[in-house]
């Protein structure tokens, strides 16, 4: 059994969404993006790029892209986290899948109008790898510390990756706004490129610290078995889904993280392209705008774990959830720059609570003598992809039809509504025994 609460195996675990935080701050939300506009934009074409075969809009690429992401990763982490599980070799999944997505980030410093297709699988590859590691990632967090501890480690995660992600993101921007100072020319593309280097290279550095003493099969099963890996693999997913059936306040967690994560995700992708589509706010300010809300997520993390130790961890998160009803109605009638800027610091606020107190009470409502950990957040990386496919398609579909993205920021406040219909059905203080029903 792995010693709990143990300060260095918690550092290093910290220390790998100090890791892994830099792909989803500059490759997802900051850089990237728009890179990907600017080099796949050609007025000749206008904007259509042939790839595999295919001829695709510049946006409509992007966007399949990370569908695709979400897709692969929803079908094969409940399995493969099964046989991780079965054979307890979670930590060399979490690490297979951290070189593959660092490489890959790496890698995207090729990316180019002349290399779109190597950009592109490059970019799914580098989403794979992350989607993959954090699976294993998060699964290790009831292993390492008490329930008493959850939700404070879960939030030191959090701010651990919030603060390493706005420290190489601010070296990005230096490069991107004044690439001079680094022996390069304006309106190059080599600093874009370079900080794609610069998030692969501190993934994987990072995370050789956490490999080292995070702990190894830790709960393992029997795994003398001759039978093939994969129909293990499927035989335990089938037996975590049986056991699911009776989990009640489980379950309802889960439909309730669903609703309520559809919104916080597309908040998130959404935000900076609702500044400039409709506030019409500079690139520059809308960096400003994704440091603001990391930064003020530090606090946000660390403000709801204390919230969650005086009215539990389900009273805080409808807290938070409600915050984020009147962050959706407050979109609706942002008119100026100020305005969102203010919305902004909100957003970060609830976003810090929301990510490590999710988490947490999610460690907490699977069973404390389960040896099938990984596989449990399989299941809430499925929700979680799922989920942000939903919000985000549904968010651009409403738009369409409706002529403009005031409209769909309403549509988000309806699923933060149905979330609270299930989170208030969840006993609030503490874990109970869950019974067979």
């Amino acid at each position: 059994m792995v010693e709990k609460n143990n300060p260095k195996t918690i550092h290093a675990w910290c220390m790998y969404d100090w890791a892994n935080s830099v792909y989803s701050l500059t490759i997802t939300t900051a850089v990237f993006p728009e890179y990907f506009l600017a080099v796949t934009t050609n007025q000749e074409t206008q904007n259509k790029v042939s790839i595999f075969g295919f001829e695709l809009l510049n946006t409509v690429l992007y966007s399949y892209s990370l569908s695709l992401v979400f897709l692969l990763a929803a079908l094969f982490s409940p399995v493969l986290s099964s046989i991780a599980d079965y054979t307890g070799k979670k930590k060399t999944f979490m690490r297979f899948f951290c070189y593959l997505g660092s490489i890959a980030c790496a890698c995207l410093f090729f990316f180019t109008s002349k290399t779109i297709p190597v950009g592109v699988l490059c970019f799914i590859l580098a989403g794979i790898g992350y989607s993959g590691s954090i699976v294993f990632y998060n699964s290790f967090l009831p292993e390492i510390v008490s329930e008493d501890q959850s939700d404070k480690v879960s939030a030191k995660g959090f701010a651990y990756g919030y603060v390493g992600s706005v420290l190489l993101l601010i070296l990005n921007i230096l490069m991107l706004l004044k690439p001079n100072y680094f022996g390069m020319f304006q309106n190059s593309d080599l600093p874009a490129r370079i900080s794609f280097l610069t998030v692969g290279l501190w993934w994987f550095l990072f995370a050789q610290y956490a490999f080292y003493y995070l702990p190894n099969n830790s709960l393992v099963k029997n795994n003398n078995s001759n039978e093939n890996i994969f129909i293990i693999g499927f035989k335990q997913l089938k037996s975590l889904l049986k056991e699911l059936s009776w989990q009640l306040f489980l379950k309802r967690f889960l439909f309730a993280f669903f609703f309520y994560n559809m919104g916080v995700q597309t908040v998130m992708y959404m935000a900076t392209i609702f500044g400039k589509d409709q506030l019409h706010l500079e690139t520059s300010s809308l960096i400003i705008v994704i440091l603001i809300i990391q930064i003020i997520a530090i606090l946000g993390a660390q403000v709801f774990a204390r919230i969650s130790e005086k009215i539990g961890n389900v009273y805080a998160l409808a807290m938070l959830v409600f915050v984020w009803i009147m962050v959706c109605i407050s979109a609706y009638f942002v008119s100026t720059a100020n305005q969102f800027y203010l919305l902004a610091v909100l957003v970060g606020f609830v976003m810090g609570g929301v990510q490590s107190l999710s988490r947490s009470t999610y460690a907490k409502l699977i069973p404390q003598d389960s040896n099938q950990h990984a596989t449990y957040f399989s299941f809430y990386d499925v929700m979680d992809k799922i989920s942000t496919f939903a919000g985000t398609f549904i968010f651009g579909f409403i738009a369409q039809i409706s002529g403009g993205m005031r409209n769909s920021t309403l549509a988000l406040s309806v699923f933060f509504l149905i979330s609270l219909f299930f989170l208030l059905r969840i006993p609030s203080k503490r874990i109970y025994e869950i019974t067979k029903i």
